[in-house]
């Protein structure tokens, strides 16, 4: 048995698109930054950009749990002493819905050069309109991988 290591001109990548619209955040994340990294894939090799690109809809829609929408803080900073600013997600979420599924994917992607390239095959809208057609993306059933009610019932 030999171990199999992908090759950068034997990887052929997909485009994807998946609707946000009531999805929870940080399933949605975790799913898009699988496919981003190509952990979906018998050939993903830890070195080796083996991701698919992904186009993610209706970002204004996604789902956030409990109270997060008010609680949740998004800190950045102007680069001045004291320039620290916060934001609530409730905030970000009705300036750049795009934003909050942008830094929740970041968040979970490597350091580094290819965690870096990674990250840019991922493109976020936040409407239904996407300029992306001529790449013909798939679907991805995103219900189907991630059931609402994965816990049994006591």
């Amino acid at each position: 048995m030999k171990t199999y290591s992908a090759k950068p001109s034997e990887v052929k990548t997909n485009w994807w698109i998946i609707d946000a619209q009531d999805v929870v955040l940080g399933r949605l994340a975790t799913e898009v930054s699988k496919i981003l990294r190509g952990k979906n894939k018998p050939i993903y090799t830890p070195h080796i950009d083996t991701g698919d690109h992904v186009v993610i809809i209706n970002a204004a829609k996604v789902k956030l749990t409990g109270k997060k929408r008010d609680k949740k803080l998004y800190y950045r900073h102007t680069g001045h002493p004291g320039g620290l600013k916060t934001q609530s997600a409730r905030f970000v979420l009705e300036t750049h819905p795009e934003r909050i599924i942008e830094k929740a994917v970041e968040r979970m992607m490597p350091e580094g050069p290819l965690g870096s390239h990674q990250f840019a095959k991922l493109r976020v809208y936040p409407d239904a309109q996407h300029p992306h057609e001529a790449q013909q993306p798939k679907v991805y059933d995103f219900a189907a991988k991630n059931p609402k009610n994965t816990r049994a019932k006591r």
